[in-house]
């Protein structure tokens, strides 16, 4: 009779141990791998935009900007939203009209730089509201003239 006693405890600790077990198997599946998610697609504004510059560059039209009576900020390589501002107030006041002025690089932004690089002699592949390589090069070298 003990024996008969001492299987049916045995048994009785095997299946709980078994029952355990899978459910800690399953928990460590959910846990371990949870079901895949799409991934989420945002679109922010970038804190610093630099069209293509390094910080010497962007130093420098920080400086032509800050010399033709618009602050920047903090003259620091990161044109950041001062800087665009500084920017947009520039080129709507010359005529380019970049619209809002809220530091943002947006389309019109874009097409008021291009149309006055393109008039003081840089080639920005058009006026089309799109940073492209030729925009970018024509950013640079106007920028390589070192303003500061």
């Amino acid at each position: 009779m003990a024996s008969n006693t001492l299987t049916k405890a045995l048994v009785g600790i095997l299946t709980a141990a078994t029952l355990g077990l899978g459910t800690l198997a399953g928990a460590t599946a959910a846990v371990a791998a949870p079901a895949p998610q799409a991934p989420a697609r945002t679109i922010g504004i970038r804190a610093v935009d630099n069209l293509g510059l390094n910080t010497a560059e962007a130093q420098s039209v920080q400086c032509y900007v800050r010399d033709a009576g618009y602050d920047p900020g903090a003259i620091d390589g990161q044109l950041g939203t001062n800087s665009w501002k500084a920017w947009q107030r520039f080129l709507n006041d010359q005529g380019y009209n970049a619209g809002t002025v809220d530091g943002t690089v947006g389309p019109n932004t874009i097409r008021a730089l291009q149309r006055f690089l393109n008039d003081i002699g840089y080639d920005t592949g058009g006026i089309d509201g799109v940073a492209g390589p030729k925009t970018k090069a024509a950013w640079k070298a106007f920028a390589d003239l070192g303003w500061c």
